[in-house]
């Protein structure tokens, strides 16, 4: 962007993870003060002049969903009125993904809607992490890069020098993600056939496709949620003879009975990222996460100094633990 200046703030989801991305460039967190009403509605001013700069905005739209959506329109509404020469939304996990198609008459497309809103208020570009569907992409009028963090997780996975791997897809429509992931680390791939009655309720596993037997099996999937898709299927591979299971996850919204059931399950380990914030309440023994700053900075960069951001998944930064 020539002589503009590269601008980093934060809004409230994520702190921690825009803090280690603001390390990573060298540069400090933008001052701005957040603040609500008695009514709740958000309060933002921006307390450093952004004029004609290159402004990023780290705010994953996590639960509170809703609250974190409208915190990151109202930050993206006040840098466009401060006249930011270009604001990138930085959004690691995309709140609404899931609802991404009409499956049913009169239903909404919730995640073009949030797209619309991101375009509406003023941001130029986005940038995200494991979008959920790939139509996503298409949803919106900007440019949006998307980063695949199974290049971080692979490398994960590979250091530990494992031996006689099988990836495994929980379900058909995380097939594409297993697949590129179990190219990176050389193992074979496996696809759990599932049924599901409806959102966040898995009602059996159907089939496991694919040679599990005697092996290591790896779930790769994109979000855990209450967890019910991961522990099911790590149950349907003990049942079917693998020696161990673990799991790596970029999202780890782990809402409702999440913990409880990674708690009960055989899952040896859950890696996730910290493309959501997970509070102390949170952690447990089996779940180990890893940080996407080195990721999202090095993209901030490229972006700032309009160079390809596709040469990430070619020379990639190491993962760091958290």
């Amino acid at each position: 962007m020539g002589d503009r200046t590269l601008k980093v703030f934060s809004g409230s989801a994520n702190p921690a993870l825009a803090q280690e991305v603001a390390d990573y460039l060298d540069v400090p967190l933008g001052e701005m003060a957040l603040a609500r009403f008695d009514d709740g509605e958000v309060r933002i001013t921006i307390e450093e002049s952004v004029r004609g700069e290159d402004v990023f905005i780290i705010q994953p739209t996590s639960p509170p969903v809703n609250e974190h959506l409208m915190e990151l329109l109202v930050i993206i509404d006040a840098l466009r009125r401060a006249s930011a020469a270009r604001i990138t939304a930085v959004v690691p996990y995309l709140g609404y993904a899931r609802q991404d198609r009409k499956i049913r008459p009169r239903e909404p497309i919730s995640s073009k809607l949030v797209a619309n809103l991101l375009v509406a208020a003023g941001a130029h570009r986005i940038l995200a992490v494991d979008l959920h569907a790939g139509q996503i992409w298409g949803f919106f009028d900007i440019p949006l890069d998307h980063l695949p963090s199974r290049m971080l997780l692979a490398e994960d996975l590979r250091r530990q020098r494992p031996e006689n791997l099988v990836i495994v897809s929980p379900d058909i429509g995380g097939t594409q993600r297993a697949r590129e992931f179990a190219a990176l680390v050389g193992a074979p791939l496996a696809i759990i056939d599932k049924r599901r009655d409806r959102p966040n309720q898995v009602r059996e596993v159907v089939h496991v496709i694919g040679k599990v037997y005697r092996r290591r099996a790896v779930i790769v999937d994109d979000i855990a949620d209450t967890a019910g898709t991961l522990t099911m299927a790590a149950a349907a591979l003990l049942r079917r003879g693998v020696e161990e299971v673990a799991a790596y996850v970029t999202h780890a919204i782990l809402s409702g009975p999440a913990l409880a059931r990674i708690a009960q399950s055989p899952l040896r380990e859950l890696v996730v990222t910290n493309t959501v914030a997970l509070p102390a309440e949170k952690r447990s023994e089996k779940i180990r996460v890893i940080s996407v700053a080195p990721l999202l900075g090095e993209a901030i960069r490229r972006i700032h100094e309009n160079r390809s951001v596709s040469d990430l998944f070619e020379a990639h930064p190491q993962p760091q633990p958290v």
